[in-house]
């Protein structure tokens, strides 16, 4: 009888046993594609997308994650006031993380120069970002609501404060779906150093379906773990296996049809196979020219690793995936000590790579639809931490973008003398959530989910006043 399942092997012992349980999904897939039961909603919403709410100005989305809160002072918002008081005592109201190591005014010790035909003023700290300085739209005008990492990057990528909520790409996702059915719609490139703070819950999707979530990449031999047949199975021992698996998930599936966790994980399972052909080709790098490997800074061990990720974001929106985030792990940016030193080796290792594919995608015709976003979660307070270190400013952090619609070579919004708070044409993090997914062609107050008894968005904007910026858009 169906509803008493032959084997007393539970789902959970045999997937924790399994070696390389997603591999060689490709023949099992093959072997039922033509008795495979009608896909669920939420398949059929990733797989075939859905209508935009306006004409979009980008399709697809590189966010490069800067985790700990790069310095607005030090990078992109100059302050000659601030040099005048390096070393005095602060005279103003301040908000400090770690009240009892404030300490006097910190100045930035880089030059800044304009650049390009716009003038935009970067630190030499940034001499690629220069490069492309007409190509980009520099916010200084960001404010945040919390100087407390965690929080801050929830509200950065989820728009909101608590654990458990939708990340942004999660939200891009259930709108749009996917492009090519033989990748994942979403893909972090994570650290091979190890995980950014805050883990997973950067790439969640929280109470949306779990299909929406990314789906983490790593460098080296195996890019996604247990994807490839391990070369002691034998083909017929894994189609036994992957047929008694599935024959598990499908059991399992009816007796739990809200389960969106299974759902995601039998959608998953059918990804992979067909990913065991795509992936190898999307992220081998030999097949790219050397000038193009130079670019990215490949032939050089500072730039390798984040350069190699860079290019391989560009590959994959090439071949249609629609979200790719990069990390880096822990916080580097988090500079709270030795400002200076450190932001100039972070900087050392990311600017080449990020420029590099600005340009990269350009003279392939893939900017105009492709958003690239630079950001961390907040910026620095114009005083020290002890010595010589940084503490955390909500109140204004810096950030660019480019493509996708956004006005290139275009500078919005001030902060005051010191760079402490941002006060002319302020942007919060709302805001530019609401502008990211309207360039998607996504209108932020229409996009929503049933959670908690009502529609649930991204922006929530009845509690945060969320609007679109359209002073940012081209």
């Amino acid at each position: 009888m169906e509803s008493h399942f032959p084997y007393s092997l539970n789902r959970r012992s045999f997937l924790g046993g399994s070696t390389g349980a997603l591999g060689m999904l490709a023949l099992a897939h093959l072997l039922r594609a033509e008795s495979k039961p009608p896909a669920t909603a939420d398949q059929r919403h990733l797989t075939m997308g859905a209508a935009t709410h306006h004409r979009p100005r980008a399709k697809s989305v590189i966010c490069l994650f800067q985790h700990g809160g790069p310095s607005q002072v030090d990078l992109f918002d100059p302050k000659p006031a601030l040099t005048k008081l390096d070393g005095k005592p602060y005279s103003g109201d301040l908000e400090a993380h770690f009240d009892k190591q404030k300490g006097n005014c910190l100045a930035s010790p880089f030059r800044f120069t304009p650049s390009g035909q716009s003038g935009i003023e970067l630190s030499e700290l940034l001499p690629h970002t220069a490069r492309i300085a007409d190509e980009i739209t520099l916010i200084r005008s960001m404010t945040t609501e919390s100087v407390d990492h965690e929080s801050a990057l929830r509200l950065i990528h989820s728009g909101t404060f608590s654990a458990g909520s939708p990340t942004w790409g999660s939200w891009v996702i259930y709108a749009l779906g996917a492009e090519n059915q033989n990748l994942p719609a979403y893909v972090v490139l994570s650290d091979p150093g190890g995980l950014p703070v805050d883990g997973g819950r950067n790439w969640s999707s929280g109470w949306l379906p779990a299909v929406y979530q990314g789906t983490p990449f790593q460098t080296g031999d195996a890019p996604v773990p247990n994807l490839m047949t391990p070369p002691n199975v034998t083909p017929g021992a894994r189609v036994a296996q992957l047929q008694f698996l599935d024959q598990l998930n499908r059991f399992q599936q009816r007796r739990f049809p809200d389960n969106s966790e299974l759902k995601a994980r039998i959608t998953n399972f059918e990804t992979a196979a067909r990913m065991q052909t795509t992936v190898p080709s999307a992220l081998d790098l030999s097949s790219e020219t050397q000038a193009t490997q130079k670019m990215y800074g490949l032939d050089n061990p500072i730039t390798r690793d984040y350069g190699a990720r860079c290019l391989t974001a560009r590959r994959l929106i090439e071949r249609g995936v629609r979200f790719v985030q990069l990390f880096l792990s822990g916080q580097p940016w988090d500079t709270h000590s030795e400002n200076a030193k450190t932001l100039t080796g972070l900087c050392a290792r990311t600017d080449q790579p990020s420029a590099a594919l600005v340009e990269d995608l350009k003279q392939r015709g893939l900017l105009d639809s492709t958003i690239v976003l630079w950001t961390g979660e907040f910026g620095r307070l114009p005083i020290s931490q002890g010595k010589d270190g940084r503490d955390h400013n909500r109140h204004a952090f810096s950030l660019w973008l480019a493509g996708g619609g956004f006005k290139p070579g275009y500078c919005h919004g001030g902060t005051d003398d010191v760079g402490y708070r941002a006060v002319k044409d302020v942007v919060t993090v709302h805001d530019l959530h609401a502008t990211l997914l309207w360039a998607l062609g996504l209108d932020h107050r229409r996009l929503t989910h049933p959670h908690d008894g009502r529609p649930t968005s991204l922006s929530d904007p009845e509690l945060t006043q969320a609007r679109v910026v359209p002073e940012l858009l081209a």
